[in-house]
């Protein structure tokens, strides 16, 4: 497969077209960003472990029967992927309180929810991804009725797939974003999932073990996501 143009670059990845016109590269950048890229360093080795550890967390979602993006990984950095036509809104699950419903609710961090909530943001860095419901995208025409269904039964499935992963590696997947677009007509799970896009604690100290190591400044981060991949058994 031959990388040809930078198509868009991202704030961690940058999406190369190829010689094929359904088949994007994705180039998993050292990068690490906060707050809409007001904050932006460089970490060794991130980049590599979050391309390996995406492509850990696909392919379990394959085994269970869920389309992705992923089609291959092609280097430390690089993933082949179908090219999708993105929804433009982001799918959040919460399993316990903490960042921006905390700050918005008022809501004591780590509290357990039960059921885990659903929540859609706009991808809209300049608008700092305001949260949307079902009637702001339909009368936007970001998605039709059916495909905000199908985004919530997948999201919750994979919820209830990727909780039971974690707490039998000893920790607590919190919250996570995904997003979805269309391939040949078809809902296909987008984008990628590693421990930037999602938040993770230890069961037993609540250690976070996610970028908020980051955004906190608590320091560790790439240490910390190779614990977390060793965890679960990916292969760096």
């Amino acid at each position: 497969m031959q990388k040809q143009q930078e198509l868009y670059r991202g704030k961690a990845k940058t999406v190369f077209t190829t010689n094929d016109a359904d088949k994007l590269i994705l180039e998993f950048r050292n990068d690490t960003s906060a707050f809409d890229g007001e904050i932006i360093e460089q970490l060794d080795r991130k980049g590599e472990i979050n391309n390996k550890f995406n492509h850990f967390i696909m392919q379990k979602i394959e085994a269970e029967g869920i389309e992705t993006q992923l089609i291959e990984r092609l280097s430390d950095t690089e993933s082949l992927v179908k090219k999708l036509d993105m929804i433009p809104v982001e799918c959040v699950v919460r399993n316990f309180a903490a960042g921006s419903m905390c700050k918005r609710l008022g809501i004591e961090e780590g509290k357990a929810l039960s059921p885990s909530t659903f929540e859609f943001f706009l991808k809209n860095d300049a608008l700092h991804d305001p949260m949307v419901n079902d009637f702001h995208i339909l009368v936007f025409g970001w998605a039709t009725q059916a495909q905000i269904d199908e985004m919530k039964s997948i999201t919750l499935k994979i919820n209830q797939i990727l909780k039971q992963l974690f707490d039998q590696a000893g920790m607590l997947l919190v919250d996570f974003k995904l997003e979805f677009g269309v391939f040949e007509g078809r809902l296909v799970l987008g984008d990628e999932f590693s421990p930037d896009g999602c938040r993770l604690w230890d069961k037993e100290t609540r250690k976070k073990m996610d970028k908020d190591r980051f955004r906190q400044g608590l320091g560790s981060v790439v240490e910390t996501y190779i614990e977390v991949a060793q965890r679960l058994g990916v292969k760096l």
